[in-house]
């Protein structure tokens, strides 16, 4: 019996724990969900809770009516946002190995950044210091999360163009950095590491790219 549930633990036959929470770290019923959402006390992921805003859902005029942001700003304003949380929290509290962040438009997913590091000992370290930090006007809400395989987490139809679901759809629609950024920041490989804190900190950080000044973003 032991053996048995722990082969569903996590999965859609599992009717007590949430398999939503368990793979994506997110749960579109909140605490209002019948099954149990298991938080983890140690995790080499975190999630800081919608914490980046796409320009295109959020940019207004004066007057409050929807501001036009074209596809190349979005993707600039995004390179941007990514550079300077991923620099930033690799340089404070420890190599990275990934960092992925939600386009999804559902309050549970909307924004969430989700940074993988190499150690438990940083995950822990960032979360108890980055919830007493704000960051572009809003506070910081970051939690260790159980998500460790984002494949498992992210929608695959969504990667092949497919997901009828749009931003609402309940798994993660991981927005894509540059190539360029992707090389700087992780080197050659998509799934090498990143450098060493001591090489990280001393790397020369490219700035010669267009700034919105629109859409400019606030350090932790």
């Amino acid at each position: 019996m032991a053996e048995y549930l722990a082969s569903i633990f996590g999965t859609e036959k599992d009717k007590v724990n949430c398999s939503f929470y368990f793979k994506i770290g997110a749960c579109r019923h909140g605490d209002r969900c019948s099954r149990l959402h298991n938080k983890p006390t140690f995790s080499q992921t975190i999630v800081l809770l919608n914490l980046y805003r796409n320009p295109q859902n959020t940019a207004q005029t004066a007057d409050g009516s929807h501001c036009h942001v074209s596809d190349v700003e979005v993707q600039e304003h995004y390179d941007n946002f990514f550079e300077e949380v991923f620099t930033e929290l690799q340089e404070k509290y420890g190599e990275i190995e990934e960092m992925n962040v939600c386009d999804n438009l559902g309050d549970h997913l909307v924004g969430n950044v989700y940074v993988k590091f190499r150690r438990e000992e940083d995950a822990e370290r960032a979360v108890a210091e980055l919830n007493n930090r704000w960051f572009n006007g809003q506070a910081v809400h970051a939690e260790l999360s159980p998500v460790t395989d984002f494949r498992e987490s992210c929608c695959r139809q969504y990667e092949m163009g497919e997901c009828t679901r749009g931003g609402f759809c309940n798994f993660m629609h991981l927005r894509p950095i540059s190539r360029n950024l992707r090389r700087q920041l992780y080197g050659r490989g998509p799934r090498r590491r990143s450098p060493p804190r001591s090489q990280a900190s001393h790397r020369p950080r490219e700035r010669n790219r267009r700034r919105s000044p629109d859409h400019r973003h606030g350090r932790f």
